[in-house]
């Protein structure tokens, strides 16, 4: 078990949870080597609420449920077998610096994760452009919320998953929360859309299946999947030829709506009922009651994003926002719900490929020389913008020979994930870093056992843009490292012996200078204040404070002073909760509706395959399942995948509840137990994406992706619907 940091026992260590973008706020105590979780009341974002994985995190401290010592692939056995540090390391660092020599730098590549620390992802994006010369780095967060990102970036000129804080869904009018079913990923919110509706708000939840989320709703649409962009259209019809629309919004703080009506009035409502499956009637109610409040909100998830269309989709439903005047002023607005634990902090400090911290572009020869200039480097020593995640994951194996991979799990996680699988192991060389050995991992030549968030100190962004400090409250087992150790040392052993400190901290610090100016500012943070507030929401350009915490005691060290008065001249920024009350952060200040129109999916169904496969998470997994699937109670729960159908798609193939049933798709096969339910389109099956082998459902999804994004289309999968004679379990085979 894991041993007490030093520290007050006393009382508990304030932390959060290892978990989704909530990030809810959590205490630790140890009791005889025995680690509870405690209430946190007083956290705004949860309210001392946990879902069953928040309870049980520290089963995953246990060290028989992950790993205490590096592993080293043995040349001769092919077997992973115990190894030093410095074995590990040295292998590493040899292996990287041959394959840089014999092929060119872009031949190692690297990819990290969206539940790495700010500290962390800074920290890897800094290696991969400074110490391996590589533009070849991205990570799994761009399966997560890129779509909206890039939506974001192109209407409100910057992306933050939601502009406004979560205590303001209760107080608005009216929700429309598209593909999301937030009671089972992230239980603790569904009270905001519970106290909605008590507040006298309404809820319209869109998704293809009646979820616990959608039965909560005052409307329930069940689009086919993929359809989301016409049902969006669709709606904004209505609000134009009702005459519902902001005609003074639209022309004081909005520009190109004429570019972008002439596509919404061609997507009639009966045109609309036909593509969709949502009568008629449904889009009227949906439209009136949207429209009838003063406020209201539009949210989406992974439903609309995971989609090869999914920037224009999630441009459309920020049309329907920005036509009515419902963002730019309170209780109003657009926003996402991003998934992973730091899925919005992972990708604005330098993990992606495009992107240097702060949200700066890669491209821009103005981010550039700011960041050189923090890490004292030449501009034009870093590299170019590389390939997205699913595009370096196919490359594996070709012009990529090596991959250091931290955090993530893409043999579960990746689209067309068996191809994934057989490119890394054709790599030369596979180092990862994580946890737990997971199917990714025991691929590996060498696997590195790093500390993971109780173990560790570090700052996380969650869905808000609420930064928050994660404190250590106990000391990782004898064996393991930081990352921060791990990138820290292999910097060293490839001749770059400064600029990679070990200490979260000092690396914030340093984050801080890299972050000022640019969109994601975090330079007027300081660990003192989001000890002290809470959490600071970005942006937050600096002050001038200089303190530092001291995390073994609680106490406040360093050299500068106490701050002066929020109200006097000079004051610290207070950071920002609310985006775009008085401009958009477009150059001239105007949100930007976008010119989209409906498209099929890049897989339509046909005679061969007439069935839409859609995928998604259950309430006990989280993600592709690597630690969750090693804690007993939440396996209880959830022991494995299955395919939910309707009952008449059921009967159609003559499978019973349980019932082994394959799901086939022009790229794989997948096998698991039925769940039949009416709660599903008729036309449509659902499978969970958490568990490796044959119920893996990302064998069977598409990678074809989003042009702007480069998001795979994760929820929009053909496959067939009556089993060939030959066959000798029944299910959905060609």
């Amino acid at each position: 078990m894991p041993n007490l940091a030093p520290s007050d026992t006393a009382r508990p260590t304030l932390t959060h949870c290892p978990y989704c973008a909530l990030q809810c706020g959590m205490g630790l105590t140890v009791d005889g080597g025995r680690v509870e979780v405690v209430e946190r009341a007083e956290f705004p974002v949860n309210r001392g609420a946990l879902c069953g994985k928040g309870r049980t995190a520290p089963a995953l401290l246990d060290r028989a449920a992950r790993l205490t010592e590096p592993l080293v692939r043995d040349p001769e056995t092919g077997e992973l077998a115990p190894a030093s540090w410095d074995e590990a390391l040295g292998v590493i660092a040899g292996r990287l610096r041959g394959t840089r020599d014999e092929y060119g730098a872009d031949a190692v590549a690297v990819f990290g994760g969206g539940g790495l620390t700010n500290e962390k992802a800074y920290a890897l994006g800094k290696f991969a452009r400074v110490v391996l010369g590589t533009s070849q780095i991205d990570y799994n967060g761009r399966f997560c919320m890129s779509s909206a990102a890039a939506a974001g970036r192109k209407a409100f000129g910057v992306d933050r998953g939601l502009p406004f804080p979560l205590e303001d869904i209760p107080r608005t009018g009216c929700v429309i929360l598209v593909g999301s079913n937030l009671a089972e990923t992230m239980p603790p919110a569904l009270r905001y859309f519970t106290e909605l509706r008590e507040n006298g708000g309404t809820l319209i939840v869109i998704d293809p299946r009646r979820t616990k989320t959608a039965e909560q709703a005052d409307l329930h649409l069940a689009p086919r999947p993929g359809t989301d962009l016409a049902l969006a259209l669709g709606m904004l019809h209505l609000v134009v030829t009702q005459g519902r629309t902001d005609e003074a919004f639209i022309a004081g703080r909005t520009s190109g709506w004429e570019g972008a009506r002439p596509a919404v009035m061609a997507h009639w409502p009966e045109l609309v009922e036909r593509i969709t499956g949502v009568p008629v009637p449904q889009l009227r109610r949906a439209v009136e009651m949207f429209c009838a409040p003063e406020n209201a909100m539009v949210l989406t998830a992974r439903g609309p994003e995971q989609q090869a269309k999914g920037t224009d989709t999630v441009g459309a439903w920020i049309n329907l926002c920005l036509a009515t005047g419902r963002a730019g002023r309170p209780l109003s607005g657009y926003g996402c719900l991003t998934g992973q634990g730091n899925g919005q902090g992972g990708r604005e400090h330098g993990q992606k490929a495009d992107q240097l911290p702060g949200y700066r572009d890669l491209a821009d020869p103005a981010a550039r020389a700011h960041v050189a200039e923090v890490w004292g480097v030449a501009p034009e020593s870093l590299p170019r913008p590389g390939r997205s995640a699913y595009e370096l994951l196919d490359a594996l194996g070709g012009d990529i020979k090596s991959l250091v991979l931290m955090a993530s799990n893409p043999v579960v996680s990746a689209p067309r994930a068996a191809h994934v699988e057989q490119r890394l192991r054709s790599l030369d060389f596979l180092a990862v870093a994580d946890v737990v050995l997971s199917e990714t991992a025991a691929l590996a030549d060498v696997v590195l056992p790093v500390t993971q968030w109780a173990e560790e100190t570090g700052t996380l962004t969650n869905l808000e843009g609420r930064v928050l400090l994660r404190r250590r409250a106990v000391t990782a087992p004898s064996g393991v490292r930081s990352d921060l150790d791990v990138l820290s040392e292999l910097a060293a052993r490839l001749g770059v012996e400064k600029g990679f400190p070990t200490d979260p901290e000092e690396v914030f610090e340093e984050l801080r200078r890299a972050s000022a100016g640019g969109a994601a500012d975090y330079s007027g943070i300081t660990y003192r204040r989001l000890a002290e507030e809470d959490g600071v929401f970005w942006p937050c350009p600096e002050n001038g404070e200089t303190v530092t915490l001291d995390l073994t005691d609680g106490a406040v060290s360093g050299g500068g002073t106490d701050p002066e008065p929020a109200t006097a001249p000079g004051a610290r920024h207070p950071g920002t909760p609310r985006l775009f009350l008085d401009r958009f952060a477009t150059p001239d200040g105007r949100a930007r509706f976008a010119a989209v129109t409906h498209r099929p999916a890049a897989e339509e169904t046909d005679a061969e395959y007439p069935v839409v496969l859609t995928t998604g998470r259950v309430l006990a997994q989280y993600q592709s399942g690597a630690q969750t699937r090693r804690v007993p109670e939440l396996n209880a729960a959830a022991p494995g995948p299955f395919v939910q159908l309707h009952p008449r798609l059921a009967d159609r193939i003559g499978v019973g509840e349980g019932d082994p049933v394959a799901v086939v798709s022009r790229r794989g096969r997948a096998v698991a137990p039925a769940r039949i339910t009416t709660g599903i389109r008729a036309d449509t099956v659902f499978m969970p994406f958490h568990w490796a082998g044959e119920g893996r459902a990302n064998t069977l999804t598409n990678p074809a992706l989003d042009p702007t994004s480069r998001m795979p289309e994760f929820k929009v999968c053909a496959v067939p619907r009556d089993p060939p004679a030959h066959q000798p379990d029944q299910g959905l085979p060609p």
